[in-house]
């Protein structure tokens, strides 16, 4: 083992642990396996204390490649100082003497990016492979320029130009820009769906974002299809609102006319004065190499651009699409006992309705039951296995994403959805206890949209905290609360079943209730 002086470290299975000397200050690290580096983070700001040192847990991506025997390395980024190193074994490899890849099936060095993803980093790549990824960004650009935007390259490509000129070793895409001579909101999303419209016509595969930024895919002439971030903007107010981080004081004259700068040797088109638009993507520390950077959009700008362009994403980056990403291949994927209940208790439904159906298992059931069957989510990776497995077997069921957390997701939907044929049914269940007041006020609009009057709305709420931990994002709610919400909506609850388990009876009878299912109705 070698290690600077004054930095105590070592490696196992859970991650790094790191002992800093005292009054030290804040630095970011690269993380080194058998000299290539594997990724970064800062001492403190990316840790968290454990037993008076400090921790930093290996990312899920990393997890497993991490079986063998390795050389770890801290090493200081901006000094290259070796900080600390040990030979170590980790996993519980059958050889100890094999030695740890991070690589993908072709053998391709794999590093983590700033979104923690595994990907092959630019550091690891030649100029032969760079040059395809060169010639797409030219041919883009060209393209939106011809759609009527002037484009430039944006973000980490835009700041490794003007920095470096050339690639960040750390980096693993590349972004661009455009800024639109509009200044409203509503004019902004216009002009962005008809670039898109144009781009499709020349041939580009487009997917979108949001309602100002899409990606292009493009195919690259080594084989490689390569996607390639459009973030759009506008000014206004004196404001640049740049998707998705920048909210930043900003000067016409600081974006027109297009200057160039050199990537790679390209000339590549940059805004006019590109420094300012690093500082409000990078701030003013934007000239030092920072290979752990982390976004952090103030509130009111991330408020503004997700009303405008984007829509509310309340709990689904932190709960709901980590939840789903784990729970693929896991095998829970039964239909409740609360939909089997409905069931019984609505034999005539020709259409259903299942809000927040999650892996769809629910929507299963009852399309195989013959029922018309819709399911509902806003986190579109929940139900997207069983989207395609119910289609290729031609079951009544369909999917659509839908978010309580806005009103006109919630207008659109319920206007939708009411031309299905009845009777209906509507399902919620751990809804209700998985969003916010807003999101309980749509979720009871969308009910009696679609049902129009003809048909009842089934709630399953935790009324209390579940035996061995509530369900991951459920917390337990005021059923009386929601009652009176209920009514306040025009609904009445014609039954209530308080419970002490899923399943009626399953329970002790004298356990005490923790699960509440309520039936509305709304007269015609």
């Amino acid at each position: 083992m070698s290690a600077a002086p004054g930095l105590e470290a070592h490696v196992d299975d859970e991650g790094v642990h790191v002992r800093l000397p005292r009054g030290s200050q804040d630095r970011p690290v690269d993380l080194v396996l058998d000299e290539q580096r594997v990724g970064s983070f800062w001492l403190e700001r990316d840790t968290v204390e454990r037993d008076g040192q400090r921790f930093w847990a290996w990312p899920a991506p990393l997890r497993s490649h991490l079986v063998g025997r390795a050389r770890v390395a801290l090493v200081d980024h901006a000094s290259s100082t070796e900080l600390h190193a040990a030979e170590v074994v980790l996993g519980e490899p059958e050889d100890t003497q094999q030695r740890i890849v991070v690589a993908d099936a072709q053998g391709n060095p794999l590093g983590l990016d700033k979104s923690m993803r595994l990907m092959r980093l630019f550091a690891d790549r030649s100029a032969e492979h760079l040059d395809p990824l060169l010639d797409s960004i030219e041919d883009v650009l060209a393209a939106l320029r011809s759609g009527g935007v002037e484009a430039f390259i944006a973000y980490g490509t835009l700041l490794g130009a003007v920095r470096q000129g050339g690639f960040i070793g750390h980096d693993s895409d590349a972004d661009l820009g455009y800024v639109s001579a509009h200044e409203h909101p509503a004019d902004v999303v216009r002009e962005s769906f008809r670039l898109q419209r144009a781009l499709v016509e020349m041939g580009y595969p487009v997917t979108r974002y949001s309602g100002l930024a899409f990606k292009i895919f493009v195919q690259e002439s080594d084989g490689t299809r390569r996607g390639l971030d459009v973030f759009g903007g506008f000014l206004r107010d004196g404001v640049l609102y740049l998707m998705g981080e920048v909210g930043h004081p900003f000067e016409r004259e600081w974006i027109w006319p297009l200057g160039t700068a050199s990537l790679e040797g390209r000339e590549l088109p940059v805004p006019a004065q590109p420094e300012h638009l690093l500082v409000a993507m990078y701030g003013e520390s934007w000239r030092v190499p920072d290979p752990a950077y982390q976004f952090e959009t103030p509130a009111g700008t991330r408020r503004r651009l997700n009303g405008w362009f984007r829509g509310t994403r309340v709990q689904r980056e932190e709960v709901w699409d980590p939840y789903y990403a784990r729970q693929r291949g896991s095998g829970q994927d039964r239909p409740s006992d609360f939909v089997r209940w409905v069931r019984r208790r609505e034999r005539r439904a020709v259409s259903a309705v299942d809000v927040g159906c999650g892996t769809g298992a629910d929507v299963a059931f009852l399309a195989r039951h013959g029922v018309n069957a819709v399911g509902l989510d806003y986190c579109r990776r929940a139900f997207a296995r069983k989207q395609r497995k119910l289609a290729r077997r031609e079951l009544p069921a369909t999917f659509r994403w839908a978010n309580l957390t806005e009103v006109r997701s919630t207008l659109v939907t319920g206007a939708l959805l009411s031309r299905e044929p009845g009777p209906k049914v509507v399902l919620a269940r751990h809804v209700a206890d998985a969003t916010n007041a807003d999101g309980r006020a749509n979720l009871l609009r969308l009910a009696r949209m679609v049902l129009g009057g003809q048909g009842r709305l089934y709630l399953q709420v935790l009324s209390a905290p579940a035996p061995g931990g509530n369900p991951v994002g459920v917390h337990p709610i005021d059923v009386d609360a929601l009652v009176a919400q209920v009514e306040a909506s025009g609904g009445t609850v014609v039954a209530r079943h308080d419970l002490a388990g899923e399943r009626p009876g399953s329970t002790d009878p004298g356990a005490t209730p923790y699960l509440c299912r309520l039936v509305v109705q709304w007269p015609q």
